[in-house]
């Protein structure tokens, strides 16, 4: 069994080649039980936020059969200790045998899968002429989702906000140098401290935060914009107001996972803001046709929701280590 470390996962896996796998893949589909959700109870008195386990299981069929399997923490009060908010591993197997064939460390898997979603979103939903991306959070994920938005869309101008303004400032920094030079054009890249009128001047705007309240207010929004809601991923947490999905046209990543899981969608599925008919479509049926995503209409408000599905997971597994190691 090989093992591969973080900078491995990273350096094996291409933006634009795992977006056409995960379409793929959607179109193909492959066996994907409900995930384990388990919470696990912080000492009391300790301050700290529950934490999470998720252990996400899938397989393919056929020749190339695969299993696939993620184990992921999430402790949301891991920044106040200098660490990442989420670790996982991942384990990947002969779908015929059993037989172990990769560890790859499931934290740079999960970021790298989790843009790629939003960018193959994004090729469906957002307007081919997208110049201006709003990035709300400034987390591990926030530099992924711009560079991969970047690589869908001709984006000329990358505003970033976050909750510390110190933090935005210096994302901006480094995006600022490397950026341009990763995809060969001029991109202005800021710090942002007016988070509505960064709202109302973006054509794409992406969230990745584990915000219990909006940021994101309907009434900001013009149209033909895209918004990309990536964080938020328990039923408590929220993005968008109910003003946002009331105007906008909705997909999701998965339904099972995302009409359940986000907030986003959960929360205004309960309170009878929206019904379930109002969600447009999810990955599987952009993928395969059943829905023409945004089309030609340049001025309807598109809104993506993910809350990860494990069969993303399996497709970036799959196409790294077929990237690193030779076929038997």
């Amino acid at each position: 069994m090989k093992i591969f470390s973080a900078e491995q996962v990273d350096a094996a896996l291409d933006d634009l080649a795992l977006i056409d796998r995960l379409d793929a893949l959607f179109r193909q589909g492959c066996e994907m039980p409900t995930r384990h959700h388990h919470t696990i109870a912080q000492a009391t008195g300790s301050g700290s936020a529950d934490a999470t386990l998720l252990l996400m299981p899938a397989w393919t069929q056929g020749a190339a059969a695969r299993i696939g399997v993620k184990v992921v923490t999430v402790y949301p009060d891991n920044g106040k200790r200098a660490l990442p908010a989420i670790f996982g591993q991942y384990l990947l197997l002969d779908g015929h045998t059993g037989r172990p064939i990769a560890l790859l460390d499931g934290t740079m898997l999960t970021k790298r899968r989790t843009a790629c979603a939003s960018g193959l979103a994004s090729r469906y939903l957002s307007r081919p002429d997208s110049a201006r991306l709003l990035m709300v959070g400034t987390g591990a994920l926030a530099p992924h989702l711009i560079r991969v938005h970047a690589k869908v869309r001709p984006i000329r101008e990358v505003m970033i906000w976050g909750r510390r303004p110190e933090r935005a400032e210096r994302l901006a920094a480094e995006l600022a140098a490397s950026l341009p030079s990763s995809l060969g054009r001029s991109i202005a890249v800021h710090a942002v401290t007016n988070r509505q009128e960064a709202v109302a001047s973006a054509d794409l705007i992406s969230c990745a935060t584990l915000s219990q309240t909006p940021l994101i207010e309907g009434k900001w929004l013009r149209d033909g914009q895209h918004i990309d809601l990536v964080g938020a991923y328990t039923r408590q947490m929220r993005e968008s107001d109910d003003a946002v999905v009331r105007r906008a046209r909705i997909f999701v990543d998965t339904r099972a996972g995302a009409l359940k899981e986000g907030g986003d969608i959960a929360q205004p599925l309960v309170n009878h803001v929206i019904t379930e008919k109002d969600v447009v479509a999810d990955l599987y049926e952009l993928s395969r046709g059943a829905s023409k995503g945004r089309g030609d209409d340049a001025h309807v408000i598109t809104l993506f929701k993910s809350v990860g599905a494990a069969l993303e997971d399996l497709a970036a597994a799959e196409l790294a280590v077929g990237n690193v190691v030779a076929p038997r």
